[in-house]
């Protein structure tokens, strides 16, 4: 019998990580959660999702959606080559990262708002109310690009009585962190908050060329509310916020040093070769060579990281009668990103600068309804609004050593072809490109410092999703739900470059008869064909209908069972990048009208839409002392948008299809008072499917159809355990978790010849804190993340134009730390 009701509202359902909400609270409690935007209890919720409180979020210190996934073990959250490149997965299935063009399947909502990129996604909240993960497709509701889940993060509404905290934070790598929040009431329908949050860290990664720490924090936000309930029926809640990150990021290490390293270092194949004894020492500087885990580097320049986010949002929600509920939610965004970073990670000054400034304004309307239809039914009708106006500009410039670095690249090269028979006696050390020159117009130099390529995108895109779903008691025991949504998305995307680069606008296959052609890898920035033209267009409409059917049975009081079926859609993407390219059809075209620019290739514009299903079977058991979820499910993505880097660049592809069969199990039990354990499990079983046109080294293509797709881990289990006591008198609590993800390959289409161990990935990471509270109103916490220093790669890519070298990023080391917090009222 339940004697208490806790609600927990909003978006969606649960049934992973209830982890500490669930083990906090008396299992006589019934838990209320809105998960498919109505109120349901928890375990009646036919949905698989992770609900983590606030509480949860503080005991385990995390701090923003990238540290969620120690207790989520369906979503991985990766940071790669800078603070706003941000990948988010679910089940494996994901995408997002280093390129503005590409918004993630995983959708990710913020009080209700939709965030279109990652970048607007991951700042230090101030005061968190819970963060829910939904597993599989979701845009019957969700609308737009949530093709393989939602995120969706709730804040903490203002309250009618003043209460509030300040806390502050200290840790190794020098780590400070400031955040304190007030609510109170303006009148007795009246009430506002406002928190802010700072963190700023010491980075762990040393570029020793110029002294200075990499992967620092360096962020704080700020977040007002108002909130105005003249009655039970009408709630009105304005929210305004900021926030901005201003970091020196990321880190990139040499996994493999490839032959082209000794170029950097010089010496090794160098002196092998035979070159004389001055040209020996390559370009003099500097490498740390096959060493993922040095957290150290060289870099002829530090990277810089700038992004700034703003919005206000309104809120409503108004009982028009006791059978009908009306919501509105109303966003205005704006957000700039400025990146600038080493595309080569070694001391050698290749690239002069290598930037990306991104601006994108962007408006919402969410407006829906709920309407009770007698004792039988619930009918949801509503629509959702997006219009976007994204401005991107991308600038590459060569450095003073590229010039050199072409010249022992073409040397290199001859020496190869020599000795494999295919060429004559090569030219000697510099002799190709200087010969070249000769023949160039009077004054021409190629690779001068300063010399390269802007390419920027204007793309403007608006949406509309159309949805309803109604659930019906079929009997007493038996419910069943259909749904709908009609997903309508237009881009418009115009681009605009300038190119510097003259020596990679030369036909070299007919240059002095083709004498020279072992130039053309160093042709690594043609010029770009600008669109629309007269065979390109510039626009993709793309719309879809999406459905969900269910079916969920009470077998008893607390054991439910469901099956279900749904649809998901991402719209087609645009490569808004340097690397965009004619499809091979259009360049046919291209060519035969005389419009090529020139070394103009093939690649792609865009890639066409994501379609998902998925297919799943749950059981939902509430225990004397806990509970156990279980689902199984079949999902598949036709036509993956693929954003693979090949060493030169990245290009955007579909997979034909990609899919993943798993068992998610979800758990909680409490032994006895006080101490509680939680745990999430997830087995699956991924492959591609099809995927002919995969990116391969060298720009090639290759075929992965029947391959597992990289960094997709087939076990992945969190344990947590949180034992509350008093400590002389005082409440303390002692928590921990054990994070494991199995082996799995950490890049596509390498073997571990090329790169050894580190072309796996396996994590074994154990957190844990300790809570004490000093008096009714100050406490103090202990913690640590990564407490015995895992090691594992985050992600691996083919160094930047070194044939045969890898790099990657690294996890973060052990971090750990002290809060002392105070709470007012």
């Amino acid at each position: 019998m339940f004697k208490k009701t806790i609600l927990l509202s909003s978006s969606i359902t649960m049934a992973l990580a209830v982890s500490a909400p669930v083990m906090a609270q008396d299992y006589e409690d019934e838990i209320i959660v809105t998960a498919t935007k109505r109120a349901q209890t928890l375990q009646e919720v036919p949905i698989a999702v992770s609900v983590t409180s606030a509480k949860t979020m503080d005991r385990a210190k995390i701090l923003d959606i990238v540290d969620l996934q120690s207790v989520v073990p369906s979503l991985r959250v990766t940071q790669l080559q800078n603070s706003a490149q941000t990948n988010f997965t679910i089940r494996g299935f994901g995408n997002g990262a280093n390129n503005a063009g590409i918004e993630p399947s995983v959708g990710v909502f913020i009080d209700g708002v939709y965030r279109s990129r990652s970048a607007g996604s991951i700042s230090d909240l101030p005061n968190l109310e819970r963060v829910e993960v939904l597993r599989g497709p979701q845009s019957t509701l969700f609308g737009k690009n949530a093709s393989a889940g939602v995120i969706s993060v709730v804040t903490a509404k203002p309250r009618f009585e003043t209460e509030g905290f300040v806390e502050a934070g200290f840790g190794n790598y020098n780590q400070q962190s400031l955040k304190g929040y007030v609510t109170a009431p303006l009148s007795d329908d009246m009430a506002v908050s406002f928190g802010a949050s700072t963190n700023n860290r010491d980075g762990y990664f040393e570029n020793l060329e110029t002294g200075v720490d990499l992967n620092q924090r360096d962020r704080w936000a700020i977040r007002g509310q108002f909130l105005y309930e003249p009655s039970d029926n009408f709630s009105l809640r304005v929210i305004v916020d900021k926030d901005k990150i201003d970091e020196i990021c990321c880190g990139v290490a040499n996994v493999v040093a490839g032959p082209t390293a000794d170029i950097i270092t010089g010496g090794g194949l160098l002196t092998q070769i035979g070159l004389p004894l001055a040209d020996q020492g390559g370009l003099g500087a500097n490498l740390v060579p096959n060493d993922l885990y040095a957290y150290e580097g060289y870099y002829d320049f530090d990277p810089t990281n700038k992004i700034e986010n703003q919005g206000v949002s309104l809120h409503a929600d108004w009982n028009v009668t006791d059978e009908v509920k009306l919501t509105s939610i109303t966003s205005f965004r704006g957000q700039e990103v400025d990146f600038e970073g080493d595309v080569d990670f070694t001391g050698a000054k290749l690239v002069a600068s290598n930037r990306q400034i991104t601006s994108a304004d962007s408006f919402t309307q969410e407006l829906r309804a709920n309407i009770e239809v007698g004792d039988k039914a619930n009918v949801m009708v509503g629509g959702f609004y997006f219009k976007d106006n994204l401005v991107t500009d991308t600038s590459l410039f060569y450095g003073d050593d590229f010039r050199a670095f072409g010249d022992y690249n073409v040397y290199l090269l001859q020496i190869a072809a020599f000795n494999a028979g295919t060429a004559g006696p090569p030219f000697p050390l510099g002799g190709a490109l200087d010969l070249v020159e000769v023949f160039s117009p009077p004054g021409t130099s190629y690779f001068a410092a300063g010399q390269g390529l802007e390419v920027g995108f204007d793309q403007k895109n608006e949406a509309l999703s159309l949805f309803g779903q109604v659930d019906f008691d079929v009997t007493d025991r038996l419910t069943a739900t259909g749904g709908l949504s009609y997903v309508k998305d237009e881009k418009t995307v115009t681009s605009r470059s300038s190119s510097t680069d003259q020596f990679s606008a030369l036909n070299l296959n007919t240059f002095l008869g083709g004498a020279v052609s072992a130039l053309i890898p160093l042709q690594f920035l043609p010029p770009f064909m600008d669109f629309p033209n007269a065979v390109e267009g510039n626009t993709s409409n793309d719309d879809k209908i999406t459905y969900t059917a269910r079916l969920a049975y009470d077998v008893k009081d607390n054991l439910n069972v469901y099956g279900s079926v749904g649809t998901g859609f991402k719209a087609s993407t645009w490569n808004l990048s340097r690397d965009s390219r004619p499809t091979a059809a259009d360049l046919v075209t291209i060519n035969a009208q005389g419009l090529a620019v020139p070394n103009l290739s093939s690649g792609t514009r865009f890639a066409s839409p994501e379609n998902s299903t998925v297919y799943e079977l749950g059981v939902k058991a509430k225990l004397d002392r806990g509970f156990v979820n279980v689902a199984v499910f079949d999902q598949t993505i036709k036509g993956f948008q693929s954003n693979v880097f090949s060493g030169t660049g990245f290009n955007l592809a579909n997979a034909g299809k990609q899919s993943a069969k798993g068992i998610e199990v979800d758990a909680a039990y409490s032994p006895f008072e006080g101490f509680n354990l939680t745990g999430g499990l997830l087995l699956i079983d991924p492959i591609y499917d099809s995927f002919v046109g995969a990116s391969g080294p060298g720009g090639t293509v290759v075929d992965l159809s029947g391959t597992e797709p990289a960094g997709i881990h087939k076990t992945s289990w969190s344990l947590g355990g949180v034992y509350d006591f008093s400590l002389a008198g005082h409440d303390t609590y002692i928590r921990a978790d054990w994070i494991h993800e199995s082996k799995v390959q950490a890049i596509e289409n390498v073997t571990e010849a090329e790169v050894g161990s580190n072309a796996f990935r396996k994590v074994d990471s154990i957190n844990a804190s300790m809570g004490f509270d000093v008096n009714d109103q100050v406490s103090l916490q202990l913690w640590g993340r990564n407490i015995f220093n895992d090691e594992y790669p985050l992600q691996l890519f083919r160094s930047v134009a070194q044939e045969g070298s890898f790099s990657g990023y690294p996890n973060a080391p052990r971090t750990y730390g002290a809060s002392l917090r105070w709470d007012f009222d």
